[in-house]
């Protein structure tokens, strides 16, 4: 059943869970695929997805495009997985809210640097979500991924897209 906002049915915490679970594997199928699509089709027609850095989005159309265009070049095409470090399953709201952990790939020795978010889904029912809202201090990121292009340009193994990032940002020291 979906969820309108006119509707007092509460979505069951099993429910959500499972809906949860069924997201982040999807999440976690898109991350290590590139594919994105099955990873929008969680979510409804007309989603409204608040991305503090990038502004909100309406619709699904809106959201593939911005994934793909973030996710497709540095730095997020370098991240291999956003895992919650944990969740809040709010009943009431119909909403899962979670710290998700962004981190990239090895830079060659092993080492993980990552950055995390908080993200707020809101279910609609029928394992779609209505709303995401992903909150973060961008600033965060960009240490993240400077530190991660200077252990890279360390062990040699900076490739010219993530150089050509790191020029354009600065390296100024910001850890």
């Amino acid at each position: 059943m979906t969820r309108t906002s006119a509707s007092p049915k509460a979505f069951t915490h099993d429910e959500l869970a499972a809906a949860f679970q069924t997201f982040e594997q999807t999440v976690d199928r898109a991350a290590k695929t590139q594919d994105w699509d099955a990873w929008v089709a969680h979510y409804t027609d007309d989603i409204t997805y608040v991305e503090h850095a990038a502004g909100t989005m309406h619709g699904r159309d809106e959201v593939r495009e911005w994934i793909y265009r973030t996710m497709t070049v540095f730095p997020g095409s370098y991240m291999t997985a956003f895992p919650s470090l944990w969740t809040v399953i709010d009943e009431p709201t119909g909403r899962v809210i979670c710290e998700l952990d962004n981190p990239m790939r090895d830079p060659g020795d092993g080492t993980i640097i990552s950055a995390t978010n908080i993200s707020i889904v809101t279910y609609a029912g029928d394992g779609k979500w209505s709303r995401q809202e992903d909150v973060y201090n961008p600033l965060r990121f960009v240490k993240a991924t400077l530190k991660w292009c200077r252990k890279a340009a360390e062990l040699g193994t900076l490739d010219a897209e993530a150089e050509a990032w790191m020029k354009q940002y600065g390296d100024k020291k910001t850890s």
